[in-house]
């Protein structure tokens, strides 16, 4: 059994880890510590109190808010103080049960307490209202659900209709003026006039209550901005670790000019201090009748707000919100249901720091904290190598997470990941998990900074960064084990060697069964062991294989793309074997001959030089042409001009004898130019039946027209 010393000191353990985030998240706009982990903090210091109530103090923060005044701003006492609401952690639909209970269970127990008619101070003299009696008789309790934003909230006074003071929430009694902020938010009206739908009037004095917060687009806006002043030198700028610390941050701002260029948006949800209805203010009865009003006299109210009969709408609602929340253009971390009747509210009353009648049903954790435990190296099948965060394993978005991605060099080390850190993770939805921030208070000292290897882990091949690309990737394409399925199926694909039949799913079984382990193995495929596999009868196994020995008959251009080198397009094949005519000749050509070929610029002609450069893609090389891959060669036509150079034909529609790619290597191999859209610049349109809007544009320019016999012929008379 602990003793008494050991569990108060536990307690102000507990004490100065909230208070410290507290600081960090309302005053500072720096959060270290996740919701979750402060949740779960937070339920402990609850826990040891509740036990032992002698070690609750004044100052603990389950007696208060949270937030102290920044210096600058002018104090704000709040007549109606801003308390926090209940957090139910059960994130499964008992939650939402479990509140319609407790609201039910406490309406029961002060009937039990009037009936004593007791002169106990604890037990009310005043029976129960017609709302609580009917609900008590068996009706469903009404409620009001809304999605629980994720921002800063802020107290909107108004006196004869006009904005005089926004203040923040602050310790829940006294918050900081941040009116000329708060005046930068366009959705926020200065002067208010109630609309013709209005039920009330705009009454003498009336404070909204609500949520000042970030839309996520503007949130990646805005960070993008700031690593753009970043990379200019400005040090200045910084970015922000989520919407939520992004829209405390400009609204706290000492310089106004500052907020208003922060994009910040407004949710009303509530009333502070309004004129009673007995000196003419508005006669509300209902918190849904509330948030209608707020409408009509010009409040952003969202449009996910909901009205819900008993436990089984609360329920569906927040399901329904779920569902919706990665698709959201703002964070929300759970949902809040109210008791829609004032009457039921005033019944119910507040416990401590909370009113019974509303509670936020939590949705699992978004954000939770871990360690990386090291930092591997994934290489994808594209060649791109992406560094992933291998971390203590974590409980987050609802499943536990055991890697991150740090997405590439560039943001690791913008980050400062390191193995060994302590990290806050992020997971929504199915987006991948991802390293938010670190906390490096905590990271051990000579921690060494994280690089990219210059090496492929997988093959070995060099590791290259593009100029103006963040991605590293590996130069072994055809070689690398990483890259074999997307290099097998590019190669089989129609415009390159044309394998009908090498599918996804074949390919997969023939990679993962290791009976293809380098490209050119595909041509030592027997009839035996393709009619093994699985959906693969003797007479699919005989039609692939004859589809195998008919690649092997090609064009140097289809071979060329085939290879998959990057940014090597159809097109640029073309080019590039028309102008050297041999293979060898551009296997040896340097980065000056290459960007000799019209059309090819820098970044082409280093990646060409660079995937031969390999000895890896030379050998794969070699080997398909030892299985029997080839094409005619001839002489190169660097300084030919063929008759058709500087023309531009576009196809349109289906002509009667030849299909659109016969009838682009037709023009091609003359020299032309076949492009996909009608301009100025096109010399001729060449189109067949059902040709659509390209035909028109040809005909609005002025474009010669020229159909497939116009075509032949025009390609017979060039001798």
């Amino acid at each position: 059994m602990k003793s008494e010393a050991h569990v108060a000191a536990q307690a102000s353990q507990l004490r100065a880890a909230l208070n410290r985030a507290a600081h960090q998240y309302y005053t500072l706009d720096a959060p270290e510590l996740p919701d979750a982990e402060y949740d779960k903090l937070f339920q402990q210091l609850q826990a040891l109190e509740a036990a032992h109530p002698e070690l609750r103090t004044p100052d603990s923060p389950t007696q208060r808010v949270g937030g102290t005044v920044l210096d600058g701003f002018t104090p704000v006492r709040h007549a109606v103080p801003m308390l926090s609401i209940r957090t139910e952690t059960d994130t499964t639909p008992a939650g939402a049960e479990k509140f319609d209970q407790q609201v039910r269970n406490y309406l029961a127990a002060e009937q039990r307490r009037t009936e004593l008619k007791t002169t106990d101070p604890r037990h009310r003299a005043t029976p129960l209202g017609p709302d609580a009696t009917a609900v008590l008789a068996g009706a469903p309790v009404g409620y009001v659900a809304e999605p629980k934003f994720d921002g800063l909230a802020i107290s909107l006074r108004y006196e004869n209709g006009v904005l005089v003071q926004a203040a923040t929430r602050g310790d829940g009694e006294t918050g900081e003026d941040v009116t000329q902020n708060i005046r930068t938010i366009r959705q926020i009206p200065l002067t208010l006039h109630a609309g013709k739908a209005a039920e009330f009037a705009v009454p003498p004095l009336l404070e909204v209550r609500g949520e000042v917060y970030m839309r996520r687009d503007d949130f990646e806006a805005l960070n993008e901005r700031m690593r753009e002043r970043l990379a200019a030198g400005d040090k200045g700028a910084k970015t922000f670790v989520n919407p939520r610390n992004a829209a405390a941050g400009a609204v706290r701002q000492l310089d106004p000019a500052i907020a208003a260029q922060r994009p910040l948006s407004f949710f009303a949800y509530g009333l502070g201090e309004v004129t009673p209805a007995a000196d003419g203010g508005p006669d509300f009865t209902s918190h849904w009748q509330v948030m209608q009003t707020l409408k009509s006299w010009g409040f952003p109210v969202s449009e996910l707000i909901r009205q819900a009969q008993a436990a089984s709408d609360l329920i569906a609602y927040h399901a329904d919100i779920a569902a919706q929340r990665d698709a959201l253009p703002f964070d929300i971390d759970g949902v809040v249901y109210k008791v829609d009747s004032l009457a039921l509210q005033r019944e119910l009353g507040f416990v401590s720091r909370e009113p019974r009648w509303a509670v936020a049903h939590k949705y699992p954790a978004q954000e939770q904290l871990t360690t990386v435990q090291a930092i591997d190296i994934q290489v994808g099948r594209t060649g791109k190598l992406t560094p992933v965060a291998k971390l203590a394993p974590v409980f987050v978005g609802g499943v536990t997470v055991t890697n991150a991605t740090l997405h590439n060099e560039l943001e690791a080390r913008r980050k400062d990941v390191r193995v060994g850190d302590t990290v806050i993770v992020r997971r929504a939805g199915d987006v991948i998990p991802e390293v938010v921030s670190v906390l490096p208070d905590k990271r051990a000292p000579g921690a060494p900074e994280f690089t990219m290897p210059t090496h492929c882990p997988v093959c070995g091949s060099d590791v290259v960064r593009e100029e103006g690309e963040a991605d590293h990737r590996c130069t072994g394409g055809l070689f690398c084990g990483a890259q074999r399925k997307q290099a097998l199926l590019h190669f089989a694909s129609r415009r390159a060697l044309d394998i009908e039949g090498l599918g996804d799913k074949l390919v997969e079984q023939l990679v993962d069964g290791g009976v293809v382990k380098v490209l050119p193995d595909v041509y030592k495929l027997g009839l035996t062991s393709l009619a093994a596999l699985d959906r693969m009868a003797d007479k699919s196994a005989q039609n692939l294989l004859d589809a195998l020995q008919k690649s092997k008959q090609t064009t140097l251009a289809r071979f060329l793309y085939a290879l998959g080198i990057r940014h090597v397009g159809e097109t640029t094949a073309k080019d590039v074997a028309r102008h050297f005519g041999q293979l060898d000749a551009i296997m040896g050509a340097s980065v000056d001959q290459l960007l000799q070929v019209p059309d090819v610029g820098p970044v082409v002609a280093e990646s060409i030089h660079t995937f031969f450069a390999q000895p890896h893609n030379r050998e794969v090389v070699e080997q398909l042409r030892a299985a029997g891959v080839t094409w005619n060669e001839g002489e190169p036509v660097a300084n030919a001009v063929l008759p058709l150079t500087g023309k531009t034909f576009v196809l349109t529609g289906t002509l009667p004898t030849l299909s659109r790619d016969d009838a682009k290597a037709l023009l091609e191999a003359q020299g032309a130019k076949v492009a996909g859209s009608v301009s100025k610049k096109t010399s001729y349109v060449v189109a067949g039946e059902e040709a659509g809007s390209k035909l028109d544009k040809a005909r609005e320019l002025g474009v010669p027209v020229l159909d497939e016999a116009g075509m032949q012929a025009l390609l017979a008379g060039l001798g």
